[in-house]
């Protein structure tokens, strides 16, 4: 009954996902598979031009980020939009920067992303890859609950000739959750090496550059070329780092535009993020999604086999 509900492509994310703790997904492959969650053609265009609509970052001078909250239902078989709560994460999280523990306020996403068909079908699309993997639980989170708060951060990095963008300020880390998915939007003027991701064993050492890390624990490794190349993590089980953004014109500002999803269990008591851990509506931009079935998806060269 389980294969039935997770077909084809589905179906082979969500094993790699379970066998390796970590998947990359082609952009092609995404898109696909947004299509058959309802995405179309005009929410793909508006998709790729959110970098263009982002606030200045509270902590970071090279970034421009917007953030929403999203609550995953798997009882009420919904998601839904969620009020605004600042946002913070610590050393205790695997989070080692300078802004670690700081309540951060982001403005807020608005109906250019939240009404976009492409946005819905990346929120169902990752429920359906996490929703039934067992991970390693953190600390003063409620696992039994149906429900995962979603944080979305559309991010955009910048470099300039006086400024070096770093994807991950932070180094090696983790991001204090149960799962955490990048899906790249696009960028201008990168060199093709730049932004790597690295994964990494839980043993390595927090906030080391990913250029210092011990190869024997690295596990895997991916970047992000183009529109939609996505890859998830089973955040409390493996790190990530990544590479900076490096210009091709090192005279012109250069630019990696992401969409990020935070997935965890609710905060209970002793966690940093309880007091911040709202599941209120958002009364000013509302949503609600009925989560669809999900799609039976086949490879193209599978087609023939029926």
């Amino acid at each position: 009954m389980r294969k039935k509900r997770l077909n084809g492509l589905l179906w082979e994310i969500h094993e790699a996902y379970v066998k390796n703790r970590f998947v990359a997904v082609d952009g092609n492959d995404m898109i696909r598979i947004l299509e058959e969650l309802g995405a179309r053609d005009e929410d793909f265009y508006t998709l790729k031009t959110v970098g263009e609509h982002l606030a200045p970052d509270p902590t970071l001078p090279f970034r421009e980020t917007n953030g929403g909250r999203f609550c995953l239902d798997s009882e009420r078989n919904k998601i839904s939009r969620l009020e605004f709560q600042p946002f913070v994460l610590s050393i205790a999280e695997d989070f080692v920067r300078h802004d670690s523990g700081k309540l951060r306020s982001f403005r807020g996403i608005g109906d250019n992303l939240q009404l976009n068909k492409a946005f819905h079908a990346l929120l169902f699309f990752k429920y359906f890859i996490i929703r039934d993997v067992n991970v390693s639980p953190r600390a003063n989170l409620d696992m039994s609950s149906a429900k995962w708060v979603s944080t979305v951060f559309p991010t955009r990095t910048i470099t300039t000739p006086d400024l070096l963008g770093e994807p991950a300020l932070e180094g090696v880390h983790s991001d204090g959750v149960d799962h955490t998915m990048t899906s790249l939007l696009g960028s201008h003027n990168m060199m093709n090496d730049s932004a790597k991701t690295f994964i990494h064993d839980m043993r390595e050492e927090n906030s080391k550059r990913w250029n210092e890390t011990n190869r024997l624990l690295r596990t895997g490794e991916f970047q992000h070329k183009k529109f939609l190349d996505t890859v998830l993590i089973i955040d409390h089980e493996r790190k990530h780092s990544l590479s900076p953004v490096h210009a091709t014109d090192p005279n012109q500002r250069a630019t990696r535009d992401v969409i990020i999803f935070f997935t965890r269990k609710p905060a209970t008591e002793g966690h940093i993020s309880y007091h911040y851990d709202s599941f209120n509506p958002h009364l000013e931009f509302p949503l609600s999604l009925d989560i669809p079935q999900p799609p039976v998806i086949v490879r193209a060269d599978d087609s023939r086999n029926g």
